[in-house]
């Protein structure tokens, strides 16, 4: 019983302690709907999240995205989603609004300029996977993206596997005779 009393005073003066603070760092923040990175350049891919909605998806929509965005139930107690940023917007802050259960949720993106690369400077990956990737399987991505497909054991696994099983039974059958011969002479 100690340990459960510990543990529940443990957890009130959690609340008491972090609470009020936990409340007002939430109301300054100016909005229910979070956006990451909070300053993406034109054309990236951001993460929009909204709290305090009680339903099981709902849609981000914004002049600095690309289409509306849905949002569905996170790890969290919120509603997460992905979007994409317009390549073509300016520079500024956009507002973005999440219609939930009849309540209007607001937040904002602020879309900063891009960088230019340095003259002459090259990417240093590409942008997406030009091969496949070596992710298990050994190496099985490769084979598949060859095209070849391979049905059922070749030859060579067929005479190894018959040759296996026969030195089974070949064994097996020895331990038999072996076995009878003791149980004949002891009798």
């Amino acid at each position: 019983m100690g340990k459960r009393r510990l543990a529940l005073c443990a957890g009130v003066l959690a609340v008491t302690a972090f609470g009020p603070a936990a409340c007002a760092a939430y109301a300054a923040d100016g909005g229910d709907v979070s956006v990451v990175p909070a300053a993406p350049a034109p054309g990236a891919d951001i993460a929009l999240r909204v709290t305090g909605c009680d339903a099981r998806e709902a849609v981000a929509q914004s002049p600095a995205l690309v289409s509306d965005a849905r949002l569905t139930p996170d790890d969290g107690d919120g509603l997460a989603g992905d979007g994409r940023v317009r390549s073509t917007l300016t520079a500024g802050t956009y507002t973005v609004t999440v219609a939930c259960d009849g309540t209007e949720h607001k937040g904002t993106v602020e879309v900063v300029r891009k960088q230019a690369p340095a003259a002459g400077a090259e990417p240093s990956a590409h942008p997406s996977p030009v091969a496949p990737v070596n992710a298990g399987g050994g190496g099985a991505a490769r084979v598949l993206a060859d095209g070849r497909e391979r049905h059922g054991p070749g030859a060579a696994q067929t005479v190894v596997a018959l040759a296996l099983a026969g030195t089974a039974a070949l064994t097996v059958h020895r331990a038999a005779r072996r076995q009878a011969r003791r149980g004949r002479g002891t009798g």
